[in-house]
């Protein structure tokens, strides 16, 4: 059942220096898409969460729906910006397919090509790989590297490129009210069903290399642990 909207969800939380280039880079991905398949619609939603700088400045600028969430929990504005994108799709849950990355990353053009290809092949969920950059020193980027097979059929779970068919996130019950690896819950209950995934490579995301954590057990914090064990 070839997929015919698809919904771009972006949770941000002070994220004005990250999030205009997080956008250029949808947006572009979008227009890859229209441009390879015009029966495609696309929704993109920015849920600002808690913010307190001017992240809804920067978004208002661009052609994407903001909403304002208060949950101060990624899993739950992740899980509000799907919703609001799926009142705009008139597809079908079968038919929607449902694309998440973080307001400090950026996708490459093919992002949305290859995951709605994926999709009309049968499969339920893509799990994609993530780079960091930016502000990582060379220490802890070789570190993690040499920690980081980034291959067809990685073991890595990230909530900055993860794409799942709209029926699928709902029947596994979205990803919930959890603080940090809510794409990793979800994951694991795709995976427990029994539903066809893949993991790829071909869809890799730039993600922010800072070491200031929005959340604690997040990737920045995870970052900061390897430098640390990688000057020990």
């Amino acid at each position: 059942m070839n997929i015919r909207h698809v919904v771009i969800g972006i949770p941000a939380r002070n994220e004005q220096e990250l999030i205009g280039a997080c956008l250029r880079s949808v947006l572009l991905a979008v227009a890859s898409l229209t441009a390879e398949r015009p029966d495609v619609t696309s929704t993109v939603v920015v849920a600002l969460d808690r913010c307190t700088d001017a992240s809804l400045t920067v978004v208002q600028q661009f052609p994407v729906l903001p909403i304002i969430t208060s949950h101060g929990c990624v899993g739950l504005a992740r899980d509000a910006a799907v919703r609001a994108g799926l009142l705009a799709a008139s597809s079908g849950m079968r038919r929607t397919w449902l694309a998440c990355t973080d307001a400090d990353s950026e996708v490459p053009p093919n992002w949305l090509t290859e995951q709605v290809r994926m999709a009309d092949t049968g499969i339920d969920l893509v799990v994609g790989t993530v780079e960091p950059v930016g502000e990582i020193d060379p220490v802890t980027l070789q570190r993690w590297h040499d920690r980081h097979v980034l291959a067809e059929g990685h073991e890595y779970v990230h909530g900055a490129n993860l794409g799942v068919r709209a029926s699928v996130w709902a029947q596994a019950g979205g990803f919930g009210a959890l603080a940090t690896h809510e794409d990793v819950g979800l994951v694991e209950r795709i995976r427990a069903a029994g539903l066809h995934w893949v993991a790829t490579d071909r869809t890799r995301v730039a993600t922010s290399g800072r070491l200031t954590s929005r959340v604690t057990g997040g990737f920045s914090d995870y970052l900061t642990e390897l430098g640390g064990s990688a000057a020990s």
